[in-house]
């Protein structure tokens, strides 16, 4: 049997083959397509049972067997499963975008929606209904022929770029290596990064030493190495990847302006001034101007703090390095040096108290302690040695859902890290679906025998990808099109996952989770003083950094002009103008490898990161005000945000949780942006 049909239980990774894609995908198509054309039907009446749950089951069916497919292609990328996912890619894509435009469907939906029977549905199913109608109009059901078969070939065609730009960062970050063979280039570098990348140069049968141009190899070559040309190189290197600098064939400029100039042209089939008016239809965010408002709102009140964070950064470099100039690819270093000159610890010092052996285990104490769940070990067929699995139990031993953990780099693996859904949580006729979750990484894999070691931050990426699996494990809803993650708006989703990233700065969370690689002992309770003290340590840079890019983003989908004489550079560049106060060299090409808005449904949507932010601030307030591992405080969010999903407006959930609407202060009080 095709292991892609088989949805009896977990995905059968050990046994899933190249050649088992493309009939799985025709099989699944041709079921659905039968299914629609039942359901469409006059004889088939619009009521929940017989039109909404024939076509639920056979959607479900179609994508969680490709998602399958897309989850492999994303962690164990190869040439045989990049070609066979992209064949089969605009199939999927034909699919959905004549399914969101069949009239048929859409008017039965809205025959249901005025029914007497949509009366006696409940909150959730009446959700899924309304959405399913906006949707519709979304997809162009409502457009003449002439212009839904346009919307179709648009839809397909940027499916196909989108995959094509992230495939193309993928190959030109695995494109490159630099092999180092004095060992005197490394000074600088910690030791376990040393004996990274000695290991990698082994494995490619080299002396010497191996950086390549992934997280784990080349952050801390920007943070720690003492060669200035070393750190030029690897950043020149990773600012010019999928552009003209390089290979033409991975040259995602191109891509950028077809990408930018076919969404327009979507949103205007559907009489949207701009894509991003078309993205926003279901976020929070009403319009284009209210969320450049607010980020230009965030920019007013960040950049003094960024332009004192810039100014101390160059008194640093002048006065204690010699530095008379910082050059793009000095930032990190510096910084790294004026941390420890200032507050007298580096993150390096910090990485030894967090094996992962202790780190992972703490996350999930702390999930127990809120939630009353216990977490542990579990067996799945997984699709590599590294990965594991584990399931969630309530204090009865019932199962409440399940996850796999991906944490290390490898270069068959995207970069980023990312939470994905393998199966949502739904009730059948035989009892609830358990919900399972993918949860994927990128950190340095274990060197020397010894356990993984992380970075404070990377613990906060992987606390921040955990609350994103919690949102859809947790969830009490029984209807698929609202359950977890699904139906909750795009600027609402990043709430769980943001409000997880509060923990790994309170003490009682972070000690237990900490015992240093050789002694033993858990972080001194004065080098986390320390790390307090420096939390804030140049958020006002950063803070400027992702509004710069936020704004780029909502631009370049709004009031840019794609058919105009200026191009996204030249946007970026505009952008920087007015809110950064770091200015990269000009053969910066950092839009060519912006996953997010070009292949990772980020597009008009990036806000979103600081958007939720204030959420998830404002959220964790109460807990601040209650107890922070106050089990009540956390039950209530556990109720009210993460066992709703997409079941009510994300605005009325977090009403229900805190009593009131969001306010900023929290965000700027936790970036230390208030006055003293």
């Amino acid at each position: 049997m095709n292991p892609l049909l088989d949805f009896s239980g977990l995905p059968r990774f050990a046994d899933i083959n190249v050649e088992h894609v493309t009939p799985a995908v025709d099989t699944l198509l041709a079921e659905c397509k039968a299914v629609i054309e039942r359901v469409e039907s006059d004889a088939t009446p619009a009521t929940w049972r017989d039109f909404i749950e024939p076509l639920e089951n056979a959607n479900e069916r179609l994508s969680r067997a490709w998602g399958q497919v897309g989850h492999l292609n994303a962690v164990m990328n190869s040439p045989e499963l990049r070609e066979v996912y992209n064949g089969n890619l605009p199939k999927l894509t034909a699919y959905f975008t004549e399914l969101g435009q069949n009239e048929k469907l859409f008017n039965k939906n809205k025959w249901l929606r005025n029914s007497p029977e949509f009366a006696t549905l409940t909150v959730a199913q009446q959700k899924i209904i309304d959405n399913e109608l906006r949707d519709f109009r979304l997809g162009g059901a409502e457009l003449p022929a002439d212009k839904k078969a346009r919307f179709k070939a648009i839809s397909e065609e940027l499916s196909k770029l989108s995959s094509q730009f992230s495939d193309n960062v993928l190959d030109a970050t695995n494109a490159f290596a630099h092999f180092v063979d004095d060992e005197k280039g490394l000074s600088g570098l910690p030791d376990d990064v040393k004996q990274a990348a000695r290991e990698a140069a082994e494995k490619d049968s080299k002396a010497g030493w191996k950086f390549t141009l992934h997280a784990p190899s080349y952050l801390p070559v920007m943070q720690y190495a003492d060669d200035r040309q070393f750190r030029e190189l690897m950043y020149r290197a990773s600012a010019t990847r999928a552009s003209e600098f390089g290979d033409a064939r991975l040259d995602n400029t191109p891509l950028i302006a077809q990408i930018v100039r076919l969404r327009k042209e979507l949103a205007g089939l559907l009489d949207f001034a701009n894509y991003a008016a078309y993205s926003l239809e279901p976020k929070m965010a009403e319009t284009p101007k209210q969320v450049i408002d607010f980020l230009n709102e965030l920019a007013a009140r960040a950049k003094p703090y960024a332009e004192r964070d810039l100014q101390e950064l160059k008194d640093f470099a002048r006065s204690e390095l010699g530095m008379n100039q910082l050059e793009a690819w000095d930032y990190a270093y510096v910084s790294e040096k004026l941390r420890v000159s200032r507050y007298a610890f580096s993150e390096q010092e910090v990485k030894q108290y967090l094996p992962e052996t202790t780190v992972v285990p703490g996350m999930f104490k702390l999930i127990e302690t809120l939630y009353g769940l216990t977490i542990a070990p579990a067996e799945a067929p997984t699709w590599h040695p590294d990965v594991r699995f584990y399931a969630i139990r309530d204090k009865a031993g019932k199962l409440i859902g399940e996850f796999y953990l991906d944490l290390y780099a490898r270069g068959t693996k995207r970069g980023g890290a990312w939470m994905d859904d393998a199966i949502t949580r739904r009730r059948l006729a035989s009892g609830v679906q358990v919900p399972v979750a993918y949860l994927n990484c990128n950190f340095s894999a274990p060197v020397g025998g010894q356990p993984a070691l992380f970075t404070h931050d990377e613990v906060i990426t992987l606390y921040h990808e955990f609350g994103h699996g919690l949102h859809h494990l947790l969830t009490e809803v029984d209807y698929l099109g609202v359950s977890g993650i699904h139906g909750v708006e795009w600027d609402a989703v990043e709430l769980p996952s943001q409000f997880m990233e509060n923990f790994c700065w309170e003490w009682d969370v972070l000690r237990p989770m900490t015992r240093h690689a050789q002694t033993g002992k858990p972080l001194p309770k004065t080098l986390f003083d320390k790390m307090l003290a420096a939390k804030n340590f140049q958020s006002g840079m950063q803070m400027v950094r992702q509004i710069e890019f936020s704004l780029f983003d909502l631009e370049l989908h709004s009031s840019f002009d794609p058919n105009g004489t200026s191009t996204a550079l030249d946007l970026i560049h505009d952008v920087r103008r007015r809110v950064a106060v770091v200015f990269p060299p000009d053969y910066n090409r950092f839009a060519n490898s912006f996953t997010h808005i070009f292949s990772g449904g980020y597009a008009a949507g990036y806000y979103s990161y600081k958007w939720a932010e204030v959420l998830s601030a404002d959220a964790f307030s109460l807990f601040e005000e209650q107890g922070v591992l106050d089990p009540a405080v956390g039950q209530r969010f556990r109720s009210e945000i993460l066992a709703m999903g997409g079941s009510r407006p994300a605005m009325d959930s977090f009403k229900a949780f805190r009593g009131r609407e969001p306010e900023i202060d929290a965000l700027l009080r936790h970036n230390g942006m208030v006055a003293a």
